[in-house]
């Protein structure tokens, strides 16, 4: 199939999810979300591991945003082609250390008010994510043009459901685009489209650990059930930080093809 069959294919895909989405009534958030089956307090903090598993992200994010940095000015051993293109990746994983601090915030005293926190950096993740995704299998230039504003959209998806619940017509469609979207398209992007970049495939195993997140959230009361050891809810936490891992080992082992 020619690259512009491809990109018309992702286009038609892309009007087809957003249809789908918004042929949905509006998703209010379920006030049961916030009822984790590990209640428990640790050393003094209560939710204790849902608080903890947090760390990760952090150091993760952390991490993968210094490493990022020193690999976009490294002229030996390139792992982008031009510098500016580090910056989808920058934002992602500083962005990944504020879902640390963020969801830690929201997991002392779960509610909607401290979810905004949580949630309002995760999208930033998502979207930078798309980005980069953007700047290396469709267009360079483009993918740093759309950069601020796929964020912008992704701060906007969190806002509108906030304010939206407040008024007491809670809708998450937004945050729905902002969140299932680039999971869901990027792998998709990585199999059609080409990129300038060796280990692109480890993408896939990034997007496998978050669905593999996303599960272990669904199941959280009946993965604490066995045992009481460990919940759903903190499995999704350091499944997610993996993922984001995933995405930083890629750069660290792929050159330029």
């Amino acid at each position: 199939m020619k690259r512009d069959h491809r990109l018309r294919l992702l286009a038609y895909l892309t009007i087809v999810f957003w249809i789908v989405i918004f042929l949905q009534a509006p998703i209010p958030q379920d006030p049961a979300y916030h009822q984790f089956a590990d209640q428990r307090t640790l050393f003094g903090i209560p939710h204790g591991l849902n608080v903890l598993s947090n760390l990760p992200f952090l150091l993760v994010g952390l991490w993968g945003f210094w490493v990022v940095f020193g690999l976009a000015t490294d002229r030996a051993q390139p792992a982008f082609v031009r510098p500016v293109d580090s910056l989808p990746y920058q934002l992602l994983f500083l962005a990944v250390a504020l879902v640390g601090l963020g969801s830690t915030y929201y997991h002392l005293a779960p509610s909607n008010e401290t979810l905004l926190w949580d949630r309002l950096p995760l999208s930033m993740a998502f979207m930078a994510f798309l980005a980069a995704a953007i700047t290396e299998r469709l267009d360079r230039r483009a993918g740093i043009i759309t950069l601020l504003p796929l964020i912008a959209f992704g701060l906007f998806s969190v806002l509108y459901w906030y304010y939206t619940e407040r008024a007491g017509a809670g809708d998450l469609r937004y945050y729905v685009v902002a969140q299932a979207y680039p999971i869901l398209f990027v792998p998709l992007m990585v199999r059609l489209l080409s990129s300038p970049y060796t280990c692109g495939s480890d993408l896939y195993i990034a997007g496998l650990f978050y669905l593999l997140a996303k599960a272990a959230e669904v199941f959280d009361q009946a993965l604490y059930a066995v045992g009481g050891v460990i919940s759903g809810h903190t499995c999704k936490h350091l499944l997610g930080a993996l993922g984001a891992y995933w995405v930083l080992r890629m750069i660290q082992r792929r050159r330029l093809s």
